[in-house]
């Protein structure tokens, strides 16, 4: 029962990394936890559970920190920011799976025309968060698909 468990963790986990509802790169890293309680440190090591402890925590806090800092380095506002967000979830619903970016760009262009930038200026802050975001969705894919590929590896 908990391999069956862990291996629905890690498909949701790989769906999460594009679904915002999801916690994503975490349920991936519990399907790691459910498999070193079925089958003990001899298929999975406690260090390696640590280590991608560690690496679920560096990576979950860089989904954070690359879109702002990206943000924050072309200039956007917090409203071009919060503008994105919901951008992100209004194309997540009306348009799956691409409306998620295409979403985020407008709501952050849109967001920045609001408080008054150019549309070059808008322009760019709306690219740069798109791309903070997009990056961290790449490493945070990489991390699943590496714990994902690791569950599978060490199930059998």
């Amino acid at each position: 029962m908990l391999i069956l468990i862990g291996i629905i963790l890690n498909i949701l986990g790989i769906i999460g990394i594009v679904v915002p509802a999801l916690p994503g790169i975490t349920l991936n890293y519990l399907a790691l936890i459910l498999l070193y309680i079925n089958k003990g440190e001899e298929v999975v090591g406690l260090n390696t559970i640590i280590i991608f402890g560690l690496l679920t925590f560096l990576v979950a806090l860089l989904d954070y920190i690359l879109p702002l800092a990206g943000a924050k380095k072309s200039g956007a506002s917090r409203t071009g920011i919060i503008f994105a967000a919901l951008g992100m979830l209004i194309g997540l619903l009306f348009f799956p799976p691409f409306g998620i970016f295409f979403g985020l760009l407008i709501g952050a262009f849109l967001g920045e025309l609001i408080v008054g930038k150019t549309q070059s200026q808008a322009l760019k802050a709306g690219m740069v968060t798109f791309l903070g975001i997009l990056t961290s969705m790449v490493i945070k894919l990489m991390l699943a698909v590496v714990m994902t590929v690791y569950y599978i590896w060490h199930l059998f």
